[in-house]
């Protein structure tokens, strides 16, 4: 079986520098068809610029990226038509409506029945009853879905979020999370950049972690979490400093209250734990 029939986008060796900023220091890994992927960090980890580059906007210094076994920089039409980018920027035009917005977008594309899949891709994202509506007067919830039914306009085998739900409020983000989950069933391939903890949870099949244009580690949700242990508690010291600890069980983390002078609160271990402990540092 060809490499290609498996993983729908290869990165090898990528590294890119601006200036005296190394953005991608070498970045390695490969993504399954039909994958949910995540890539998470701090703002300035270098998600974007990898983004840029899968997408044929930047090119890299060195190495190399494929998506459905193309080379991205030297097959750059065949990966535009293979791939939709939901940047973080919101380019809608705000004086059109939401259908001619799409309308626009599928001329580029030269869609054939244009019009039948712009009400398929209003669909899957439930803008439908809105097609004709103006785009300033969308809130900001819709916009990210327009944004996400244009990307899909041209029926891509992978999609690109790029801080998808970036600004907006915790009900609004769970909505959107719920059409990508759709998208992922779809067997569309999903390369999703964030630095919300809980959006790479709930949507993500696997997640690497980058820090300073370095992949620190790459695995499922749940394996992340268990490189840290179950549970963490959460202790307040004198200083007002928070300091955790880690516990592979809950009677554990019990134990764990009980012989601290102040005593603390258990929860469950996230990713931002997992962050915390490679690299030293918040996602922020």
């Amino acid at each position: 079986m060809k490499e290609s029939e498996v993983n729908m986008i290869r990165i090898n060796d990528i590294r890119k520098r601006y200036g005296s900023v190394q953005a991608l220091d070498g970045v390695s890994f490969t993504i399954g068809k039909g994958e949910i992927f995540g890539l998470l960090g701090p703002n300035g980890a270098g998600k974007s610029t990898l983004i840029r580059i899968m997408t044929g906007l930047t090119r890299a210094d060195s190495g190399s990226a494929a998506i459905g076994g193309d080379d991205v920089g030297g097959k750059s039409f065949q990966i535009k038509s293979l791939i939709g980018i939901v940047p973080q920027e919101n380019n809608l035009d705000r004086e059109l409506t939401v259908e001619e917005n799409m309308r626009i977008y599928g001329k580029l594309y030269r869609i054939d029945n244009l019009r039948q899949r712009i009400g398929e891709a209003l669909r899957d994202v439930e803008l439908l009853d809105r097609r004709d509506a103006l785009v300033s007067g969308l809130s900001g919830g819709m916009k990210r879905r327009l944004m996400v039914a244009r990307a899909l306009l041209n029926d891509p085998a992978v999609l690109f979020l790029d801080e998808p739900s970036i600004g907006l409020d915790p009900q609004i983000r769970r909505q959107l999370w719920q059409i990508v989950r759709k998208i992922g069933k779809s067997g569309r391939t999903v390369f999703l950049t964030t630095h919300y903890i809980e959006e790479a949870e709930m949507l993500c099949d696997r997640i690497g972690i980058l820090r300073k244009g370095q992949l620190m580690v790459l695995d499922t949700p749940s394996a992340l979490m268990n490189m840290v242990g179950a549970y963490a508690v959460d202790q307040i010291d004198d200083a007002g400093n928070l300091i955790q600890h880690s516990a592979n069980s809950r009677e554990e983390a019990h134990e764990i209250v009980c012989g601290l002078e102040n005593g603390g609160t258990v929860r469950k271990t996230n990713l931002e734990d997992v962050f915390i402990k490679l690299t030293g540092e918040r996602i922020e």
